[in-house]
Parts: C-alpha cells; sequence; structure tokens
C-alpha cells in the first residue's frame, strides 16, 4: 500500500498501538459487544479486500478497483436481513456481503470477490465475466448496474412477494435494494420509488427496503447537502429511517429497527445511511483534481473502521484483540490474493457464451407440444367452447386463445400491463381474460414500461411465468435498457444460477394507415435484434401466432428465456388477402400439441422456383399478393418464406432457399438502416450467396408522419413487383 492508503491505515494502527492509546473510559459493556466485533472484522476484511484489488491492478492481473471504502457501515444489513431476503446491492456493498456470509460457511466471499477482481472462470457467480456481488445461497442477485438500473426489478421482487403463490423464499422475507446517493436522481430509480408507493397507495404489500448509501459525491459531482432527505423523506413518512451510516453503534440500532418495520408492515421502507467516500471513486481516480484537501480530510476523519474500533475500546475490548482480528484479516486476505493470482481466466469465446442463450431444443420442443391438462383447459374455457372446434379467426383473437390456454397449462402464469384487464388491451386482444382467471393473474399495471419489465422480472425470479405487455413498441424505448441491460442479462452474469424467464408481448410495425403517427407505427426492431440472448418471435397470421407462443412459453419455462412477441398491429383484424371477403387471413385454431419449431420459418408456395421472398410480418400478405400478380403477368412462380423468428435468424435456411430458386427478394417492412433486410443480406453472403441476383425493399430510414403520408415511407406492393421484374423479367 502507499500514498492515501497508508493514511487510513496508520490512524488505525495508531489508534490501535498499546503504546500511544489513551486508556479509554467502558462506557457501556452489553450484550452487542460481540455483534459488534464480528461487524468490525467484516468492516476490516472489506477495506482490506479493497487494497488488495489495488495492489492486483498494480500487477496486471486485476481488472477492478470500485472499492467499499467508507461505506463499511452497509455490515450491518448484512447482520440484520436473512439470506433468504433477495437482495439487489450498490457496487461499494463488500462489508455487507461478508457479513450476510457468515450465514453460510460454505460460503468464502473473500476468495469469491477477489476472483471476480481477477476474472477468474472460477469465481461461483458471474465465473470470470465481470466482477459482481452475487450469490445463489444468500439470495445475493448480480448487478451490473451503477445508475439505478436494478430498482424496478427491486421492486418488482417485493410486489411479487406480497402477490402470494408458491414461493422460493419465506413469505415474510423482504427485499433489500441499495444504491447511491447519485442513483437516487435516476429516472429509472425515480420510477421504481414511484412504483412501490403506488403499489403500497392501492394498500397491496411492496416488502422493499430501499438503502441510499449518501456518500455526497456522483464520482466527482457533489450531492447538495441535505437532498435525499428532502426529496425522498415526505413520500416515505413513517417508513423513513436515517443514521450516520460511519457509526457502528447507532448504524446497528437503526437498520434493525428499518428491517423490522419493512417486515412487519410489509411496506417500502427507506434507510438513509449516511457515509463517506474513501480512496477516490476508483483506483484510477485522482480525487484532488476536483475535490478540496480539507473536504478530503473531513471524509478521513470519519472512516468508519476508525469510529467502529472507538466504539468497541469503549466498551472495553482491548487494543491487542482488535490488533490480533486485523492481522487475522490481513493474513486471510493475502492468501486469498495468491489464489486469486493464480486464477485461470475464460479462455476461449465459447466459454464466455455459454451461458448466455441456453437452448434445449428436445426439451423446448416437448414442453411446447405438451397438451394441457384437460381438466384444467376444459375450466378456462367454460361454456366457450373449445377454440379448435370453432371457426377460423383472425390474429387477434388467436391471440386471446392462445393466452387463454397458456394461463390454463401454467398457473405461474401472469399476464398484466396497462390496460389488459377489464378493458382487454388497447386493440381487443386479451378481453375476458381477468374474468377467466382472476384480477390476481391478470392485471393492470401503472404506465410505466421500466415498472412493467421490473415487475416481470422480478416475478420471474420468484417462479412465476411474466406475459407483460407494453402497449406499442415506441413505449418500449423508453425503457430498453430493462432489457439490454438486466433481464437479458442475468443468465449471463450467474452462469443461470438466477434467471428471469417471460415472454414480452409488445404491439408494433406500421400499415396503420398514418393512425397515430410514429408512436403507433414503430418499426424500429433494431434495438432488439442487437440485445444477446434475447429471442424476437413475429406472427402475420392467427395459426402461427398460437404455434409461436407455446415456443416462447416453453423457452421461458425450460431454458429462462427472455422472449418478446411482436405482434403486427395492422394485421390483428385483417381477415381477407387477396380481394374483400375472401376470408384467406383468417386461420383455424391449432390444437394443443402443435408448436412452431424454434426457428423455423413458414414456406408459401414450396414448389415454386422462380424467385424467393423473404419477409416477415405485414410483409407475409403483401409478399403474397405480389407472388399472384407476378404469377398472373409473367407467369413467375413464386415462393415466399415468412421468418416468423426475428432473432435468432436462421441464415442456413433462407441460403438453402435463395440457391434453390436463384434469385431473391428480401422485404423488410422496418428501416432500412439496421434491420433485419441487412442482416439478412449479409447473412446471405457470408452463406456464399452472394454473387445471386438480390434485392432489397425496405422502409425508409424516418420516422413514421401522420396520415396517408405513412405510406410514402413504407414498402408497397409495387415495389415488391417492380423489384421483381427487374430481377426476373428482361
Amino acid at each position: 500500500m502507499s500514498g492515501i492508503d497508508d493514511v487510513h491505515a496508520a490512524r488505525l494502527r495508531a489508534l490501535l498501538d498499546g503504546d500511544a492509546l489513551e486508556r479509554m473510559p467502558v462506557t457501556t459493556a452489553d450484550d452487542d459487544t460481540e455483534t459488534l466485533h464480528a461487524l468490525f472484522e467484516s468492516q476490516l476484511l472489506s477495506r482490506e479486500l479493497d487494497h488488495a484489488a489495488r495492489a492486483l491492478r498494480r500487477r496486471d492481473i486485476g481488472y477492478y478497483t470500485i472499492g467499499s471504502a467508507g461505506h463499511e457501515g452497509n455490515a450491518v444489513l448484512g447482520r440484520v436481513t436473512r439470506p433468504t431476503d433477495p437482495a439487489f446491492l450498490h457496487y461499494r456493498s463488500g462489508a455487507l456481503v461478508l457479513e450476510r456470509a457468515r450465514h453460510d460457511p460454505a460460503v468464502d466471499a473473500v476468495r469469491d470477490t477477489l476472483l471476480g477482481v481477477v476474472a477468474g472462470r472460477d469465481e461461483p457467480i458471474a465465473g470470470g465475466r465481470h466482477k459482481v456481488w452475487g450469490s445463489r445461497p444468500l439470495w445475493v442477485v448480480p448487478q451490473t448496474s451503477t445508475i439505478a438500473s436494478h430498482l424496478p426489478k427491486a421492486v418488482g421482487t417485493a410486489v411479487a412477494l406480497g402477490h402470494g403463490g408458491t414461493l422460493p423464499v419465506p413469505r415474510d422475507s423482504l427485499v433489500l435494494c441499495s444504491l447511491g446517493d447519485a442513483s437516487a436522481n435516476h429516472s429509472t430509480a425515480t420510477g421504481a420509488f414511484n412504483m412501490a408507493l403506488w403499489t403500497a397507495y392501492r394498500r397491496l404489500p411492496v416488502p422493499v427496503l430501499f438503502v441510499c448509501e449518501d456518500n455526497g459525491l456522483g464520482i466527482s459531482v457533489p450531492t447538495p447537502p441535505g437532498w435525499i432527505e428532502h426529496r425522498l423523506r415526505p413520500q416515505f413518512g413513517d417508513g423513513w429511517f436515517a443514521v450516520d451510516g460511519c457509526d457502528l453503534v447507532d448504524a446497528l440500532k437503526v437498520a434493525t429497527a428499518a428491517v423490522a418495520h419493512c417486515r412487519r408492515t410489509r411496506r417500502p421502507t427507506f434507510l438513509h445511511l449516511r457515509v463517506v467516500r474513501l480512496l477516490g471513486h476508483a483506483g484510477s481516480d485522482v480525487e484532488s483534481a476536483y475535490r478540496d484537501a480539507d473536504a478530503i480530510e473531513s471524509d478521513a476523519a470519519r472512516d468508519p473502521l476508525l469510529v467502529s474500533a472507538r466504539r468497541l475500546l469503549e466498551r472495553g475490548v482491548e487494543a491487542g484483540c482488535l490488533q490480533a482480528t486485523w492481522a487475522t484479516v490481513r493474513e486471510r486476505v493475502a492468501a486469498a490474493v495468491e489464489v486469486a493470482a493464480d486464477a485461470t481466466p475464460l479462455t476461449t469465446r465459447e466459454e464466455v457464451i455459454a451461458p448466455l442463450a441456453p437452448c434445449h431444443g428436445e426439451a423446448v420442443a416437448a414442453e411446447a407440444e405438451r397438451v394441457t391438462d384437460a381438466t384444467a383447459r376444459d375450466a378456462a374455457w367454460g361454456d366457450a367452447g373449445l377454440p379448435e372446434d370453432g371457426p377460423p379467426r383472425h390474429l387477434a383473437v388467436q391471440i386471446n386463445r392462445a393466452l387463454t390456454d397458456l394461463l390454463a397449462q401454467y398457473p405461474e402464469a401472469l399476464l398484466f400491463g396497462e390496460d389488459v384487464a377489464r378493458k382487454g388491451g388497447v386493440y381487443h386482444v386479451t378481453p375476458g381474460l381477468q374474468a377467466r382467471f382472476g384480477p390476481r393473474r391478470v392485471f393492470d399495471t401503472l404506465l410505466d414500461e421500466q415498472s412493467i419489465l421490473g415487475m416481470a422480472q422480478g416475478a420471474a425470479l420468484l417462479g412465476a411465468l411474466p406475459i407483460p405487455e407494453i402497449q406499442y413498441l415506441a413505449y418500449l424505448h423508453n425503457a430498453i435498457d430493462q432489457l439490454r441491460g438486466e433481464a437479458a442479462s442475468l443468465q449471463f452474469f450467474s452462469q443461470g444460477q438466477f434467471r428471469n424467464p417471460m415472454v414480452v408481448r409488445i404491439a408494433g410495425l406500421g400499415y396503420q394507415k398514418g393512425f397515430g403517427g410514429h408512436f403507433h407505427n414503430d418499426n424500429g426492431i433494431a434495438a432488439l435484434r442487437e440485445i444477446p440472448g434475447l429471442v424476437v418471435a413475429c406472427p402475420s397470421r392467427g395459426d402461427d401466432a398460437v404455434g409461436l407462443l407455446r415456443t416462447c412459453a416453453a423457452l421461458a419455462k425450460v431454458d429462462g428465456r427472455v422472449v418478446v412477441f411482436l405482434e403486427p398491429i395492422a394485421l390483428y383484424m385483417t381477415r381477407d388477402l387477396y380481394d374483400a371477403g375472401d376470408s384467406l387471413w383468417e386461420t383455424p385454431y391449432p390444437p394443443p400439441g402443435e408448436a412452431v419449431p424454434f426457428g423455423a420459418g413458414r414456406v408459401h408456395n414450396a414448389e415454386a422456383g422462380d424467385l424467393l421472398i423473404v419477409t416477415y410480418g405485414n410483409g407475409v400478405p403483401m409478399a403474397l399478393r405480389a407472388a399472384r400478380l407476378l404469377d398472373e403477368r409473367h407467369g413467375l412462380a413464386v415462393r415466399v418464406l415468412d421468418l416468423r423468428w426475428l432473432a435468432p435468424l436462421d441464415h442456413a435456411a433462407v441460403a438453402a432457399h435463395a440457391r434453390d430458386c436463384g434469385r431473391v427478394i428480401v422485404l423488410d417492412e422496418g428501416r432500412r438502416s439496421g434491420g433485419i433486410g441487412e442482416a439478412l443480406l449479409a447473412g446471405l453472403v457470408e452463406q456464399g450467396c452472394g454473387g445471386l441476383p438480390i434485392r432489397l425493399v425496405a422502409g425508409a430510414d424516418s420516422y413514421q408522419p401522420l396520415g396517408p403520408a405513412a405510406g410514402l415511407l413504407l414498402p408497397n406492393e409495387d415495389q415488391v413487383v417492380a423489384a421483381a421484374e427487374a430481377l426476373c423479367v428482361e
């Protein structure tokens, strides 16, 4: 150690030095002394781990130096909560995790922390993929969040705890969620606070304990003194607790009271833990560049290790005893450093991505084709009769029927979103579901996409199969990080030990004759397709929607996958294909036992071989109409491939059809840049089909305008026919 590291250590050493120590009068000697001593040990361990991380970095074998120095008072939360209280933790939670690890002797949190610092593949939670605080046996769900994006799922977990059903933790558990003072200003945090308080206002249980570790700094930007209390205390009322987190005695007392309040009332509770930040933001941070010396010295004087040592000395604990504890801690950390220094990193691409997107194909297919218990199914359908016995229907009706069957098949399934319950959705896709299954399983939420997806993650963590609805694709962009940074990353950063399976229904795409402008006609799906491990399915007609939903649910159930089911709004009520009244886009309901295989497209006109049109969604009926026109005008036999699965894309299958037909049109109703079309073209080239005659017909790189002008930006049948004639007609 050197520099400022030595300053803090020297002060503690001077305090405990028997020669320099002024004999302190013993003011208290109570039953808490042993507990305080154990907490002090966890604080020492955390500080030594901070120093060790920086030492490993100097040896060029450590990759993470954001430490917990100054925040060690959070150790009290590790003591007063249970290891069955799900925890979503701020990145300065070293002492808390070390103290919680006392509950399970099998967990070596010191070794595990340092293995994370060096990205060792034997680190038990992330396996070398990131330095996270996480543990399956301790119910610490790993987070990579630095801007409060973990708060919505923490609230969602608390709501799920109160929701009931079969739970993997005791029913009186609470959710522990910590954050920094700067993160409390983030819109994600304010939305999560609002979600918790909105739910509690409706007299529903939300046992979440927010812990704001307020060190007064957001890296270099000061938090105005008193801001956290001014901003949040009025909202939490009698659920507000505050304490100096540098004083172990007071922190233990107040944290105990906060936890008891949350567990007893089942209401959102807020603990304002005032702390300091020592050693700068991270190892590379030069704190003196933006803070004056007096401010740095003022924080150093409040070092929680110094305060804890004084409190123990006041209770009659001998300085030599504390020195021995410190020496033991340093030896333990030093031994763990040598283990970490020899750790093996991840060495292959396959090893890195192994937990990202598990896929047990046969098991998924078997689950998708599993027939629902007849009694449960009959009870769900009642006097309405089974849907496969009814006439062909359009997309919206078939989605509703498929959701009915899924809710009957999976008692743990929950369907929720804005307007989905009594109203039945903006486009009348979910009517009757709440009446059939009750308000516990089908319910409305507040208008906040981050909260909807946070609720889905929390419910899934506790064993539910959530089917949340995002009302419009354009609204998802307000909350895309809940999919990208949180939901889809969880299996990756926990090696599958935690997962949040879900099927997210999203209405979107264009061709609504300009109604509602760009919010109701959003075709920007590139943001979905770039999310690692995310599955995206898109039906064009009713029978495919049913089969796709069954497989989507199976992917979530069997492999814990996060799936987006993208529903083309313009096709919800479409009945006709070629001519008014032909009803050719209405389909029979596939009986249980039938499902769409994962990744498989649907081929229309399979024997045709003059031209291949590859498309999806609204493009499918458009391509079929263009194909009939091309046949009538030129005698061309056109094969149409409906992708159905937009992520991942089956490039090999597309290439096989392209070789068979010799000419290809890629019809992408989305934007030209970053869309499915670009991906398909790249895939064709990579598969050796780059020499074939190929045309891309795609939407414009623009937002959708209101009214008829919207049609000017979207592909149409005339453009498809013109592209085909350019390829095929001399």
